[in-house]
Formats: C-alpha cells, structure tokens, sequence
C-alpha cells in the first residue's frame, strides 16, 4: 500500500479488550497509529473509534486489508468503513438563490482549508452563475416546477453519477428532496437549517424567531433524511441577541452562523470524523489533521 494516512470508524457493542484487538490487529499489519479516538455510550451500550493510520510500512493491499479486517469485524458485530487519504472526495453544491452558503464553501476551498473537489453546483435558478464562474466551477440550471419534480431530480442524480459525487451539499437549496432521491445518498447529503433545530421549523424562521422575543438564534447542519430537518445532527451554533434586533438584522447574523455551522459540518464529514448511530451523530474532534 501507498504511503499515506487510513482512516476507520468503528462502531460495535461495547465490550472488554475492543483497544487491544483494534491496535494489535493494525499493528500486526505493518501499520503505524497516527491517533485512536474512542466514546463509550453506555445508555446504548454502543462503542465507538476513530482510528488514524500510517501506511507507510504496511506491505498490504487495500482488498486485503479490508477483507481481514471483515474477519474480526465480524467476530466482534462491527459496522465499519476505511476510507484513503488519497482518494479525494467530488462534492456537488445545490443552491438556490442565496449566496453566501456558496460563496463560503467556494472561498474556503479556493484557500484549501476545505480539502476535496468540488466539481458543480446545481441550482433551480440561474442567478448564482456568476459566483460558480468567478470560481471557475461548473454551474447546472435546472429549473424545477411541481410537475417537473421528478424528471428535474433525475436529471441531478444523472450529473451526480457522472461527476462520480461523493458529497452533496445543501448551501440553501430551497426545495424539500423526494424520499427517493435521499435514500439514494444516505448520510451524503448535508443541509443547512436557518435556526437552531428543532425551533423555528420551516419558512420565515427569523421573522418567528422577532416574534417569539427570542434572545438566541442559531443555525443547525444535519444530513437530510426523509423526515424533513430531523436527521442526524452534525453542527450547531448560537448567537446571543437582544429585543433590539429586527428580523433583518438577525436574518444577517444567521448567516454569519450558517456560514461557520455548514463549512464545519462539511469539513468533519470530509475529514472522516462522523459515525452516525440511529439518528445521532457522533462527531470527533480534529486530531491533527
């Protein structure tokens, strides 16, 4: 194998000596650990690593790796994924006419502080054109009607495919995805939601939020499900505010936040640091990448 960095996440009942099968197994292969995270939830009575490896000194192939480690995975009821450092994840952006979501994902990326590629955005409008040109990345218009719905999400998922996507982010695409189309990408598409979920579900969040006297607003990144905003949580933050703000001035703040909460969602899903359990998501934190 290639000298560059692996990564596994590991999830399996909780039991005695998981740390000393995991490592001896990785050590025994020839592979250095670059970290070990590990969580316990023992309402669930579920374990949980992260694991960082250096294969420079493993004389192993990628097929044969996996295929012992299914071994013991299965001995132990394991659900587990590898992913390669080498391999650089494609993500699609679907937007609709809000901008700066794209802008930020496009700025950070631009400064390799979001490491992937991204390879198009999609949008139901053509007003962010400008923006994917400035950048240099290809921009799809693809108008959508309610009777169009269905041809419209195929025509996606045909540019998904052919780009070979990996990651589909949702910087304020404002249209609700079928139940097909999720479940055609589960736990790769992320979305952004204008409020701290679950308040304020649905439109007009900051109009609401003016309404009700609230003192904090914030903003949640979940990867989208089938249940509309209720899947697994990745990333939230909170501002606090005063009875002084109107709903145009927190519609501003909540976009600063929807711009840190969404490039840290992306970045932990990119960065393989996100196991997801039920509708929880388990979320590690940077270890020295």
């Amino acid at each position: 194998m290639q000298s560059q960095i692996v990564t596994f996440l590991i999830k399996c009942p909780d039991q005695k000596g998981l740390v000393a099968k995991f490592t001896s197994f990785f050590y025994e292969e020839g592979f250095n650990i670059v970290s070990c995270q590990q969580y316990v939830n023992a309402i669930a009575d579920r374990y949980y690593m992260r694991i960082r490896l250096d294969a420079e000194d493993a004389n192993i192939s990628k097929k044969d790796l996996e295929n012992k480690f299914l071994v013991l995975a299965n001995e132990l009821n394991c659900t587990w994924s590898v992913h390669y450092e080498k391999e650089k994840q494609n993500v699609a952006i679907m937007v609709s006419h809000t901008s700066h979501c794209l802008y930020d994902l496009l700025e950070r990326h631009k400064e390799g502080k979001i490491d992937c590629n991204i390879s198009l955005i999609i949008s139901n409008h053509n007003k962010l054109k400008p923006i994917a040109d400035m950048f240099g990345v290809p921009y799809y218009h693809l108008p959508i009607t309610k009777e169009t719905k269905k041809e419209q999400e195929g025509q996606v998922k045909d540019l998904l495919t052919k780009h070979n996507v990996d990651l589909i982010v949702m910087a304020r695409y404002m249209q609700i995805l079928s139940e097909d189309f999720i479940n055609t990408y589960p736990q790769k598409i992320i979305n952004i939601h204008h409020s701290f979920l679950p308040a304020f579900q649905g439109a007009n969040p900051y109009q609401r939020a003016y309404e009700r006297g609230v003192k904090l607003i914030g903003a949640t990144a979940h990867y989208a499900t089938v249940d509309l905003d209720e899947g697994p949580i990745i990333e939230q933050d909170v501002e606090r505010i005063t009875h002084e703000s109107t709903p145009k001035t927190l519609k501003g703040i909540g976009a600063d936040i929807e711009r840190l909460v969404l490039a840290r969602a992306v970045k932990s899903h990119l960065q393989h640091q996100i196991i997801v359990s039920d509708n929880r998501a388990i979320v590690f934190p940077e270890s020295g990448e």
